[in-house]
């Protein structure tokens, strides 16, 4: 019961926070002209978009690690390695989202950090990771129990970790196109990892997870359709990231291919594209990142993101089996 109360209350935080929050920082991020560019090669309804105030990942990035930070100095959450782990990749992220989203309004285009830029940044940061989870005895073995596997990594595990964090950062960074689409989706992937980690004995994780989830939900109300303001890169590279080190320290990696499969799919989509045209010559969606296609072919934007977010429900549900009886 107190378990309970403890995750309610956690939710309640985040989003009584962020929703507050968002109140005082949409005008000063319009105040700021801090607008987003839209790309040229996206339908008119995009167009119309330009100028809307990015880096609005902010109204869920601060209230979590603030919230967060409160409940550890209150001791109604227990500080352990794995938590500061999760907290210097969730900011880490969000730092390296904010120069390349000010980048991009500095220089007037789409074009803020490099590729290479972002990767060295990337890589860094997972080392940070790989050395503090070393130092505190974190356990470098693939194991996947109801799979009778158990693969002893070494320092390879750190090359694992990279993976794992750019993969996720950069498949929600390409997800986020659309009104609420991403938010909603990384909402929904908090929240069954949530419940995994609270049930496997990862208390502080879960909590971690569900005030973040609460932020998003404050979030969502300035960010559905007609958003008000876009997370940016700020928003989008910190949410899988966080994702990411939750799926290592929980050690449910695989977990992740199921419970962001939505994320996954619209990342292989690009991948897939890139390859048909180079081969083939043609296209084989209409456009990518894959909610493009949809819209191509004539669908409402708020239906893409209303049928994205019941699929990701669907596998964030088989997830929550997958990863407790892993």
């Amino acid at each position: 019961m107190l378990l309970l109360t403890k995750a309610v209350f956690a939710v309640m935080l985040g989003f009584l926070s962020s929703a507050i929050l968002g109140l005082f920082l949409v005008p000063i991020l319009k105040k700021l002209r801090v607008g987003q560019r839209i790309s040229i090669f996206v339908g008119e309804a995009h167009r119309k978009k330009e100028g809307t105030p990015t880096m609005g990942g902010l109204i869920f990035i601060l209230p979590t690690v603030l919230v967060t930070l409160a409940l550890i100095i209150t001791d109604k959450i227990a500080y352990t390695s794995n938590l500061g782990i999760v907290l210097l990749v969730f900011i880490g992220y969000a730092c390296i989202g904010f120069l390349d989203d000010f980048l991009s309004i500095r220089k007037g285009d789409n074009e803020g950090l490099t590729t290479y830029q972002k990767l060295f940044m990337q890589v860094l940061i997972a080392i940070g990771f790989f050395y503090i989870y070393m130092r505190s005895g974190g356990q470098t073995a693939w194991v996947v129990g109801t799979l009778r596997i158990d693969i002893e990594m070494g320092w390879l595990y750190g090359l694992c970790i990279l993976f794992v964090l750019v993969g996720a950062s950069n498949a929600v960074n390409l997800t986020d196109g659309l009104d609420g689409l991403a938010g909603g989706l990384a909402a929904i992937a908090l929240i069954a990892y949530s419940l995994i980690s609270l049930t496997v004995g990862f208390e502080e994780i879960g909590l971690f997870s569900l005030i973040l989830v609460g932020s998003i939900i404050g979030f969502l109300i300035y960010n559905t359709h007609p958003a008000k303001v876009f997370m940016g890169d700020t928003g989008s590279l910190s949410l899988g990231a966080a994702m990411g080190a939750i799926a290592i320290l929980t050690h449910r990696e695989l977990t992740l291919l199921v419970v962001a499969g939505i994320f996954i799919i619209e990342t292989l989509s690009v991948i897939i594209q890139t390859i048909w045209v180079q081969v083939l010559h043609k296209k084989l969606f209409l456009m990518t990142p894959l909610h493009h296609h949809f819209e191509k072919l004539g669908w409402m934007e708020t239906d893409i993101v209303k049928l994205f977010w019941v699929c990701g429900l669907i596998l964030a549900m088989a997830g929550i089996i997958f990863g407790v009886w892993l």
